[in-house]
């Protein structure tokens, strides 16, 4: 008798969890998120921008050496316009040998090769390399800083302001993790060859005389690591924009103001550990897009395109809702017609929740039709209706 009351029992627990399920496919269980001791954090997705985790991201606050996150995608962003090269021969100037802190002690008018000032920042976060970099980018270090703030404001950054390209303690210099994991993300999504910098343990300068270190300790305490840039001051405390990847997905852990070192990366590893756990980067399907059609071209329609990286999202592990796909198109599009001009997006959905936006642009480009082009159309037009 009791076994059959429990056998009974169990199988009403058993209907009653299977009716709570949404008819669509299980939902994702609400995650508990990691107790970080740091006044601001945030974990985000790179290619997407999706945040999985934030603490106070908007903070203004002093950053540190993270400050050269931006320094480093200037560099880059140079390097691949061709307005540099890694082979730059680089004079330091006096202004660049007297900068403090970290530093890998630069004479004033001692030639370096650009490449060996770029690792001297990107491993060992030196001050005095950032500043030469910055004026042989831009002519002068407030020239540079300039830069840096453009930059800033085109990739969205609302709450920083730099003042110098290396991250010490200055009136007027802050940002926000969201703001860092932003830059992080455009430098790692854009120029993926810096990973080949960003990953060094050690090296060095002056034909072996003078020893990198990184300062990134989660290199070889965390798999998967690619960067990013460690810093620390006493008004900054202890930062560190780390970045991992891992089946895929590319996640960027930013932490401010932590009490000490051992704190800010093991914070780092926590929110990595988090978004690899629960969370994976899928691919979505875009159904055949249908020509749009052209006025005034010399072709009636053009074939549209999804853009690439943008057709991907961020999911929680385990929920299985179907994803739907719903697409905006211009009705058409007037001559001349750009490649990669948009002309709609697609919205892709699990449930009520948007996961993603997809840029639709044109795949080729179509001109304009001349006088006599558009008499002919004409002409061949009144020749089809007349009976």
């Amino acid at each position: 008798m009791y076994k059959k009351r429990r056998a009974a029992l169990l199988l009403a627990l058993l209907l009653a969890l299977l009716l709570a399920l949404p008819a669509g496919g299980a939902r994702a269980m609400e995650l508990l998120p990691p107790d970080i001791p740091a006044p601001s954090a945030i974990l985000m997705e790179a290619s997407t921008g999706k945040v999985l985790y934030e603490n106070n991201p908007d903070a203004r606050m002093s950053p540190a050496s993270v400050t050269k996150v931006m320094t480093i995608l200037l560099v880059a962003e140079a390097i691949d316009s061709g307005r540099i090269t890694m082979a730059d021969q680089v004079q330091t100037s006096e202004n660049a040998a007297s900068m403090g802190g970290s530093q890998v002690y630069l004479a004033p008018g001692e030639i370096m090769r650009l490449e060996d000032l770029f690792k001297a920042v990107v491993v060992a976060s030196g001050n005095d390399a950032a500043t030469a970099l910055a004026e042989h980018v831009a002519g002068s270090a407030q020239g540079f800083v300039g830069l840096m703030n453009q930059r800033a404001q085109q990739l969205g950054m609302q709450n920083t302001h730099f003042a110098n390209c290396h991250g010490l303690d200055a009136q007027d210099h802050f940002t926000s993790a969201r703001d860092i994991a932003l830059m992080s993300a455009e430098l790692l999504q854009k120029h993926p060859w810096v990973t080949d910098y960003t990953t060094i343990w050690m090296d060095s300068l002056r034909d072996g005389a003078f020893q990198l270190a990184n300062t990134n300790k989660l290199l070889r305490s965390y798999k998967g690591t690619v960067g990013l840039k460690t810093g620390s001051t006493n008004q900054a405390k202890y930062c560190l924009s780390a970045a991992a990847e891992r089946d895929g997905m590319q996640l960027i852990a930013v932490v401010l103001g932590a009490p000490n070192t051992n704190d800010r990366f093991r914070s780092a590893a926590q929110l990595l550990d988090f978004g690899f756990a629960n969370y994976k980067l899928i691919s979505l399907p875009v159904d055949k897009l249908r020509p749009v059609p052209v006025r005034g071209g010399v072709l009636t329609e053009v074939p549209i395109t999804c853009t690439p990286n943008e057709v991907s999202a961020v999911v929680q592990k385990g929920d299985n809702r179907e994803i739907t796909a719903k697409i905006f198109v211009q009705e058409a599009v007037t001559a001349p017609v750009e490649p990669g001009q948009k002309v709609g997006e697609v919205v892709f959905s699990i449930g009520d929740n948007e996961l993603s936006r997809g840029r639709l642009v044109t795949a080729d480009g179509v001109a304009r039709r001349g006088i006599g082009r558009q008499f002919v159309m004409y002409l061949e037009r009144i020749l089809m209706v007349s009976p």
